[in-house]
């Protein structure tokens, strides 16, 4: 269990080359910083930075398939409602030859994320500037959301850009396991919870 901010910063490091970990504390200071202009993340969680959402963000990748990450497939990592970039810019950045695609519809997040990716030199990460429902549909290797929808409105929307190979990665916090007891046993069977690295009460539902 990751319990600090060292604890954090060894983990990430562990799956990352020393470029990535630049990236990923310029990314925490852009993010600090922006967090006084427009509401990112809460203001408690910015001392634990890296443990509360650079390190919860990059535990998604312990349950991606080698295979999923073949960036010659051409299928991106689809983050929904990205907000700060959380997971989906992290991920970007341990990642930087793999496509990733950013739905975020609020206009001044848009402006901070596409601000980011610039600086961080992330040319295969992008931004789509809109609702989920309105985006030309596109078959994505690995969807993820953080704090996006209750997970069958999720499960609806995504849909559309979801296919047999699709791995799912959902952090849902401490109601993880209550919000998949209470689908359809249909949904139920796809899905499990795996316990996040983060916080002993969160988990994260992961597809078969």
């Amino acid at each position: 269990m990751i319990e600090n901010e060292e604890q954090a910063r060894e983990y990430v490091a562990g799956l990352a080359d020393e470029v990535a970990i630049a990236r990923l504390e310029c990314f925490a200071g852009l993010l600090i910083a922006e967090n006084k202009r427009q509401n990112l993340i809460s203001k408690a969680s910015e001392p634990q930075i890296w443990r509360r959402h650079i390190a919860d963000s990059a535990q998604l990748l312990e349950h991606v398939p080698r295979e999923t990450l073949d960036h010659t497939r051409g299928e991106p990592w689809l983050d929904l409602g990205t907000g700060a970039g959380l997971p989906g810019l992290v991920i970007a950045a341990l990642l930087p030859d793999f496509p990733v695609r950013l739905v975020e519809s609020r206009a001044r997040r848009v402006e901070f994320l596409r601000d980011c990716i610039s600086q961080l030199d992330l040319p295969f990460c992008e931004v789509l500037h809109d609702r989920l429902e309105r985006i030309e549909p596109f078959s994505a290797s690995v969807i993820s959301a953080r704090a996006f929808a209750p997970l069958e409105k999720l499960l609806r929307l995504s849909a559309p850009f979801s296919t047999k190979r699709t791995r799912y990665l959902l952090p849902k916090g401490r109601s993880a396991a209550h919000e998949l007891e209470h689908q359809k046993p249909s949904i139920r069977k796809l899905f499990h919870v795996e316990q996040s690295l983060t916080d002993r009460d969160a988990g994260i539902i992961v597809s078969a």
